[in-house]
């Protein structure tokens, strides 16, 4: 294998960057927002009416610095516009979340007893993790993983 050189560019130093924000499109926000809270266990972090749309964000209680937005389709956008990012939602197509844990048998019974769509139950993947796999209320992937410790192989 050919190790690839690394491009000179400028140094952060000190600097950090985190993620704060990430969004999924969903197709009714309130039942996305039943969904994170009940299913994952997600706390609201913003739920505030804007001009034309509803900023509403949720995140994991032990990462209060993060947020994941939970958007209408296109707000503005022309209703051809918007139907059609509704029917890519629906497909699931648009991107994926995905988590980490420390029980993934506990989440998945979680998000099953919800009545997700399972895509994946539990599998030990080839990358280190064992996960699995659905579909939230809109049709998002969502995969929720536990690393497999080396010492005991599982």
């Amino acid at each position: 294998m050919e190790k690839r050189e690394r491009r000179a560019g400028p140094r952060l130093g000190a600097m950090k960057i985190k993620l704060s924000h990430a969004f999924v499109w969903c197709l009714d926000q309130d039942e996305a927002l039943r969904f994170y809270q009940d299913a994952l266990g997600f706390e609201v972090r913003t739920d505030a009416p804007m001009e034309s749309m509803r900023w509403l964000t949720v995140g994991p209680p032990d990462q209060p610095d993060v947020e994941i937005g939970l958007l209408e389709p296109v707000p503005g956008a022309s209703e051809e516009d918007a139907e059609a990012v509704r029917r890519m939602v629906a497909k699931g197509v648009l991107g994926s979340l995905l988590f980490r844990t420390d029980d993934v048998q506990a989440a998945f019974e979680r998000v099953r007893t919800a009545g997700a769509d399972i895509i994946q139950e539990p599998t030990e993947m080839p990358y280190g993790v064992i996960d699995c796999a659905f579909r939230d209320p809109s049709g998002n992937h969502v995969r929720i993983g536990q690393e497999l410790d080396p010492a005991s192989g599982s």
